[in-house]
């Protein structure tokens, strides 16, 4: 498109903006925004987050890999978001494709247009920006180039989704998996190198296969049993069998952004973020972050203190987090947080922990971190009982609850919410009495302290099990089951002061059936997107009569994905990409969940999941 073209754009938008909500999501220039010479570049990105704009703004992976991409002379990186239903329409009104905010190109424009897929809820926007981008949506049909002649551009997707991808495996061209702050530019360096040589998109494919942690869904194929399980997967000759993930080892002098992007409007996350470590030790058999982000690898305290600085100075910020999976487990966390507070309390920056564990929650540590800004604090004990908690390996006591809750009392706080998971495997109705006995205890733990107006949230979703976990062989309650749980719960929980918030149950079925769905899955979404759904992570644009509808007219079966217990010995979908455990652990961790064993933090006793022999040096912890 040429300049008279983005111009033809940016004059509709004057016209449209003010009649959409929120017109901030789609303008751009925002302060440390990237703007390249589009002629001086070799490889042209569009980086899309497929939810709202301030949504995405919050995501790290975008602020990392926006900046890490524009690093790169020869390379350049734009973003681009899901536009609001409303948006949507005025977009179609005006016959105006969707396009990027730093240059106002459509993204048919660019060579490689990139999703991040942080939820399986996510996926119908993913189809639905390509329908207006004026893309097609199946590979398949991006093979011959574009109307004008000109090629269509690689669509790429990476994040946890990527683990089973299968679901969009006919509108992907290629998938990651595993870090990409060096395998994405390899990427980039890949088709820059390509195209010089002449190279079409069939072989480049081929190509780009032979880098770790890409993954062509194209050169591989299932094969199914009468019975809808996988009889085998072939792979086209020359192209590996298996896809291991890509994993950066040196993740302390890592790139990290510090000049990150201020939004204009609100962010979720509106704040500088520090990564602080990557993976985890615990091993919680539900937690497929837990597993995928292994090994645990931490970032020095002099590496951060040097990226706080600099990005409070770069974006004007006023919070700064401490991100990770767990990150008061992170060993020098008491040196950083002194260091932080030094420096960023005498400027009104405030420092928060966004993740707290009940077992290593330190009273001083929360004090110090909300000296600035006082906050409640959130603790997710997972389940109400002891049995179930050791079933799932969450490594926390009702000891350590009422301990932390009395030191938060003590501490001037007086709001806590307290986190659980319904649906979880082997769970009975104690388990549901537990999660009840907890809020009622802590509510009785703040009167004793003397605390008025003390206000306990407790909030319930339902299980879902994921893919590179020990439960993904588990089935998930179903919906009738689930609804009766939260209504159980609801009622007991009747009190004043507490309040009890829970997921959508039949979002969270939906979520279960692309989490564990095969490729065949891909019609059924297809089929949703086409009959307009989209957004379906917010209840308001949810439209499970549509998808019902779907699964009827195609002949697709929920249940098989959501509802059943996989048998041991079955393939799995997702078995050719390797999250580097084993899944022989994943197994061994899944019959122990059954007979209620724990497994010790892997910093304590290693219980050998295959990937710090291959991936990273063994994990060996140091008190702080």
């Amino acid at each position: 498109m040429n300049q008279k073209d983005r111009e033809w754009i940016r004059q509709k938008l004057d016209r449209i903006l003010p009649q959409v909500i929120k017109p901030g999501r789609y303008v751009g220039g925002e302060w440390n925004m990237v703007k390249k010479d589009w002629e001086k570049t070799d490889v042209r990105v569009a980086f899309v987050f497929p939810d709202v704009y301030e949504v995405g703004m919050s995501n790290l992976a975008l602020r990392i890999l926006y900046g890490r991409i524009n690093s790169y002379e020869e390379f350049l990186c734009e973003r681009a978001f899901a536009p609001w239903p409303d948006m949507e329409e005025k977009l179609k009104q005006g016959g105006i494709p969707l396009y990027t905010l730093e240059s106002f190109r459509p993204l048919l424009d660019f060579d490689v247009v990139a999703f991040t897929l942080q939820y399986e809820l996510s996926y119908t926007n993913l189809l639905n920006v390509l329908k207006l981008s004026g893309i097609p949506l199946k590979s398949e049909d991006r093979k011959n180039g574009t109307e004008s002649g000109g090629a269509y551009p690689f669509i790429f997707a990476g994040g946890p989704c990527a683990y089973n991808p299968e679901p969009l495996a006919p509108f992907v061209d290629f998938f990651f998996l595993g870090e990409g702050e060096e395998q994405f530019p390899a990427v980039l360096h890949v088709i820059q190198q390509a195209r010089k040589n002449g190279k079409l998109k069939e072989a480049i494919l081929v190509e780009l296969a032979q880098i770790q942690g890409i993954y062509v869904p194209g050169f591989y194929e299932a094969e199914y049993k009468p019975d809808g399980s996988i009889q085998q997967i072939t792979v086209r000759e020359g192209i590996s069998e298996t896809v291991r993930k890509a994993v950066l080892r040196d993740f302390s002098s890592a790139y990290f952004p510090e000049k990150v992007i201020v939004p204009y409007t609100e962010a979720i996350h509106d704040r500088v973020m520090l990564e602080v470590m990557r993976g985890c030790t615990r091993g919680c058999r539900f937690c497929q972050a837990g597993m995928i982000y292994r090994p645990l690898r931490e970032r020095s305290p002099e590496a951060l203190l040097e990226q706080a600085e600099k990005s409070i100075k770069a974006t004007g910020y006023e919070e700064i987090s401490l991100v990770s999976l767990s990150t008061s487990d992170y060993t020098c966390i008491n040196g950083v947080l002194k260091g932080l507070m030094a420096k960023m309390e005498p400027k009104g920056v405030s420092v928060s922990l966004p993740s707290l564990r009940l077992d290593s929650f330190d009273v001083e540590i929360a004090e110090q971190v909300q000296k600035v800004r006082k906050s409640g604090l959130t603790f997710a004990p997972e389940a109400g009982t002891q049995r179930l908690r050791d079933v799932i390996n969450k490594g926390v006591t009702e000891e350590d609850l009422l301990r932390t809750a009395e030191a938060s009392f003590k501490g001037g706080w007086s709001s806590i919410k307290l986190y659980y998971m319904i649906g979880l495997p082997t769970e009975t109705y104690e388990d549901l009495d537990g999660i009840v006995q907890q809020a009622r205890k802590v509510l009785e733990l703040s009167r004793k302290l003397g605390k008025r107006g003390c206000r306990i949230t407790v909030s319930a979703s339902s299980f879902v099990p994921k893919p590179h976990t020990p439960f993904q062989w588990a089935a998930q309650d179903s919906m009738v089951t689930l609804r009766e749980k939260q209504e159980y719960l609801r009622k007991k929980l009747r009190d004043y002061r507490i309040k009890f918030i829970y997921h959508d149950v039949e979002a969270s079925f939906l979520e279960a059936i692309f989490a564990k769905g095969d490729r065949k899955v891909a019609e059924l979404l297809e089929w949703a997107v086409n009959a307009g759904c989209k957004f379906d992570g917010w209840s308001e644009h949810f439209r499970y009569d549509l998808w019902k509808q779907g699964m009827e007219e195609i002949g697709i079966d929920p249940h098989f994905y959501a509802n059943r217990r996989i048998s041991e010995d079955e393939i799995l979908p997702w078995d050719h990409l390797n999250s580097g455990v084993k899944k022989s652990y994943l197994l061994e961790e899944y019959k122990k969940a059954l007979t209620e064993a724990v497994t010790p933090d892997c910093r304590e006793k290693c219980s050998h999941c295959g990937v710090c022999p291959d991936l990273a040096r063994p994990v060996k912890f140091s008190a702080p």
